[in-house]
């Protein structure tokens, strides 16, 4: 038996819908501007180019329930509400026609993003992991098995915030497909069971502040409301 000089971390893991079992979190890729107007949203040309690709740690995903933390370092915390993969089985260099086989179910997530400081490292030519990748900055709802929802396709995506659709988008609207998404990453990376795509997000994002509920669904296929904490520091 493997000795560790400290006691081994918890494995980061979601909740399955309809279960007491969980799924567990090895790694966390996202997809950047995969929706045509989210693109032009962000002064970017929506034109079919290869997908690009930066990832969150395996615990920053969280449950998206209860209250979550407004995280601290921003004064611009921005909502993108995403259909969230997850792999039950893997591989290198992927055909698209195969890849779908590789998804265990879906769920639906936020990628939280501090805008003013994705800004900042963007006009300094600076990686955006701090921007993407802190505490509690990927919250997604419970996991649903493919044998239940299927594969989704034409399915409405949208976020509330407090009760004000922010964002309504379509899966068809997608630049690239699921499968797309995981063949093309799979040339770069050997997926593995355990692994979560967020595969990018409608247009619509926009800021949260505390005290904000928020209620993101794909439809038929998972959903989540959570409210936001106080920002860091603030007891009240």
């Amino acid at each position: 038996m493997t000795e560790f000089v400290i006691p081994p971390p918890a494995v980061p893991s979601l909740p399955v819908a309809g279960s007491s079992a969980r799924f567990p979190i090895r790694r966390v890729f996202c997809v950047g501007r995969n929706y045509a107007a989210h693109a032009r949203e962000m002064g970017k040309d929506p034109n079919r180019e290869p997908p690009f690709f930066f990832t969150k740690p395996a615990d920053a995903v969280v449950t998206a329930a209860g209250r979550l933390p407004y995280p601290s370092a921003t004064h611009d915390l921005h909502h993108e509400v995403e259909l969230v993969v997850a792999l039950g089985a893997g591989g290198a260099s992927i055909a698209p026609e195969k890849a779908l086989d590789c998804v265990w179910g879906y769920g639906v997530g936020v990628d939280l993003t501090k805008r003013d400081l994705q800004a900042v490292a963007k006009d300094m030519g600076r990686p955006w992991d701090m921007a993407k990748g802190f505490d509690a900055a990927g919250p997604c709802s419970e996991l649903h098995p493919v044998s239940e929802v299927g594969h989704p396709s034409g399915k409405r995506i949208w976020l509330e915030v407090n009760g004000e659709v922010r964002q309504d988008g379509n899966l068809d609207e997608m630049i690239w497909s699921v499968s797309d998404v995981i063949s093309y990453l799979s040339r770069f990376v050997e997926l593995a069971p355990g692994d979560l795509i967020f595969s990018g997000t409608p247009a619509g994002v926009g800021a949260l502040k505390p005290g904000d509920r928020l209620h993101g669904v794909v439809d038929g296929v998972a959903e989540f409301t959570y409210t936001v904490g106080p920002a860091s520091g603030d007891a009240s």
